[in-house]
């Protein structure tokens, strides 16, 4: 079976091996404590480096102490690979926030706390790349300024309609969401939005939560811990702290196509899982992680 065939063309395979693997977890308790600060390389709010020299840069020194492990050649071609997308901008934000601690910090715990076989370096792709159909999942970050081209739009209708999975986080206020949206509007002309409340499988498929998470960057979470301003990322000027607002596009049979993590930044929470015990205990452990493996469970199995 090769990663071609996970869903995404001959939509069969892969969907029932991940609900298997998945199910079979250690749990988030398992995770005790942080053990590491975040790996190295983040360069916060984007910019700067390509996707070829990020790679070329991989190594102990990128990995910054997150443990590696081995994928034997029985499931080089079902593993599970965490793809971050590139993608244009036009200021602020960027495709390369949290980076490359998010993605890394997140397929080790994956590869921790599940039975699946995760990817220890995850994948970096431009909307265009043919390869991005060989994966079920792909991850976009911050996009207050994404600008798809039709040709991207394009791409990445078909890619959607023909079984993947978009996960889009950090990003908070109303203005970064009409402009999300209306980037939207071009892969998706006639689809709107629907809100996720607390009923929707995705909040309870594996980690049963308490309510759709809100997660807010490390810095901010410290910066206002024990005030209103908690959960909410204080640099989003001008708006008032509002919940998580988790909406999808939806394809006609009702599966979540794009899952937009608005107002909450989950992957915060993977990045910066070991820069303190209260952030890990209150943040991580208690939501980022419980709703991602939710995400990618959601996603391998619809």
């Amino acid at each position: 079976m090769t990663k071609r065939s996970q869903g995404l063309i001959l939509g069969k395979g892969w969907h029932g091996a991940a609900a298997i693997a998945l199910i079979t977890l250690i749990g988030v308790e398992a995770l005790a404590q942080p053990f590491r600060r975040n790996p190295g390389g983040s360069d916060g709010r984007g910019g700067g480096l390509g996707r070829e020299k990020l790679i070329s840069e991989r190594g102990p020194a990128y990995r910054a102490g997150v443990p590696e492990w081995d994928v034997t050649d029985t499931f080089r071609d079902d593993i599970f690979t965490f793809v971050r997308i590139m993608y244009h901008s036009s200021y602020g934000g960027g495709w390369r926030v949290d980076h490359p601690a998010a993605d890394l910090n997140f397929s080790y715990r994956l590869e921790e706390l599940t039975s699946m076989t995760v990817d220890p370096e995850g994948e970096i792709l431009d909307i265009l790349d043919a390869r991005l159909f060989d994966y079920p999942f792909i991850f976009m970050i911050d996009p207050r300024s994404l600008r798809l081209s039709q040709a991207e739009a394009d791409l990445l209708r078909r890619y959607l309609l023909n079984g993947g999975f978009l996960m889009v986080d950090d990003f908070w206020g109303e203005r970064m969401m009409k402009h999300f949206l209306g980037e939207m509007k071009k892969v998706f002309p006639g689809r709107d939005p629907v809100k996720l409340d607390l009923s929707h499988p995705i909040f309870h498929c594996v980690f049963p939560l308490d309510k759709p998470p809100q997660v807010p960057s490390e810095d901010s979470a410290h910066r206002n811990r024990g005030t209103r301003y908690e959960s909410w990322e204080d640099e989003i000027y001008g708006e008032t702290p509002a919940p998580a607002n988790y909406q999808a596009i939806l394809d006609d049979q009702g599966r979540i196509m794009i899952l937009m993590c608005h107002n909450t930044d989950l992957s915060d929470g993977w990045e910066e899982e070991g820069v303190s015990q209260w952030f890990f205990s209150a943040y991580s452990e208690k939501y980022s992680y419980p709703m991602g493996i939710n995400i990618v469970f959601y996603a391998l199995t619809h």
